[in-house]
């Protein structure tokens, strides 16, 4: 597919779920007549401004979370793939996962929240990038690829012990229930402060892998190549490393725990047509945004009583697909 038929197409489809989920609820509300009842200047009677309120403090929110985080993990996800040359690669082949997760349950496990909102996504971005220094840090100053994914599968085995320890020794029931809860991944309840806590890390981190994209297509023709290109294979890859660190911090930080987005994305942009390493990190913002956003209406449509996490329903369709992925992969060598 051509990159000019599939910026209208992807906007067209992402525009037709945004509209979706905005009416998507346990309360049935007509989002389209309010927002131009909204534009139009016009006065709301009782009942309008309920559903308006529904609309503008509840709704609106998730949706926009659902679909920054959706951005913001394909994103990371395109560039991972494209730095390590890895189809299978993704966010927490590096540890950023782990480290943002754990700061946040560290944050929630000691009641740090009620100190300022602002806590929960400031510590899983800072998580992220202390787990980013310790992988840089075990893999040395030129590492292989090789390396640098041992490092971040260590750190993250690490980070991860760190968070099943927190569970263990959860001070009450109640907390053990939240911090679960958390790690389940889920863009529900949310309010618009936290878009905006989130927005200013996720604008960084894209900006930084857009601006590494001539980088990212020079190392598909090998790290040699790349080099005699002028290119400072250190301190790009590290650039790269931070954009995954800030975009992947802020989304768990909102939404806790959301896997698979990254894996996913990348490769249906791919064979949707896009092999350009810059085209594919647009591609899957697009898309990501888009398929976040339906998961999360297909969370609220099937278990409206008791809501499925999106985490969870995220890795009933992930694990599939990368199953599928790898005997794809092992069928491809064995030819």
């Amino acid at each position: 597919m051509r990159a000019g038929h599939f910026i209208p197409l992807a906007t067209l489809l992402y525009l037709l779920v945004f509209l979706v989920a905005l009416n998507t609820g346990p309360v049935p509300i007509d989002s389209w007549s309010l927002l131009l009842m909204s534009m139009r200047g016009e006065a709301l009677d009782v009942a309008a401004q309920l559903d308006w309120h529904i609309l503008r403090d509840i709704r609106l929110p998730r949706v926009l979370l659902a679909s920054l985080v959706g951005a913001a993990l394909a994103m990371a996800g395109a560039a991972m793939q494209a730095l390590l040359r890895n189809p299978l690669a993704e966010p927490g082949i590096v540890g950023v996962s782990s480290g943002a997760a754990l700061a946040a349950v560290l944050v929630l496990y000691f009641g740090l929240v009620s100190w300022h909102s602002a806590l929960l996504p400031l510590s899983a971005v800072l998580g992220s990038c202390i787990a980013l220094l310790l992988v840089l840090s075990l893999a040395g100053r030129s590492p292989a690829v090789t390396t640098l994914i041992l490092a971040g599968v260590a750190v993250s085995a690490m980070l991860g012990g760190g968070i099943a320890l927190a569970l263990n020794f959860a001070p009450n029931p109640f907390a053990l229930q939240e911090i679960s809860f958390w790690l389940m991944g889920s863009v529900a309840h949310r309010d618009l402060a936290q878009v905006g806590m989130v927005l200013p890390f996720m604008l960084t981190g894209a900006l930084l892998l857009v601006f590494s994209g001539r980088f990212l297509r020079a190392l598909t023709l090998g790290e040699t190549t790349a080099a005699s290109m002028g290119y400072h294979l250190t301190g790009q890859r590290a650039l790269v490393l931070l954009g995954v660190a800030l975009l992947t911090g802020a989304a768990v930080a909102v939404a806790g725990v959301v896997g698979f987005v990254g894996l996913m994305v990348p490769h249906m942009v791919r064979f949707i047509g896009g092999e350009d390493p810059r085209r594919v990190l647009w591609w899957s913002a697009w898309l990501g945004a888009a398929m976040l956003l339906l998961v999360d209406i297909l969370v609220q449509v099937v278990s409206p009583a008791t809501e499925l996490k999106l985490g969870v329903l995220m890795s009933l369709i992930g694990g599939p697909f990368f199953l599928l992925l790898l005997t794809t992969q092992r069928r491809w060598r064995s030819l």
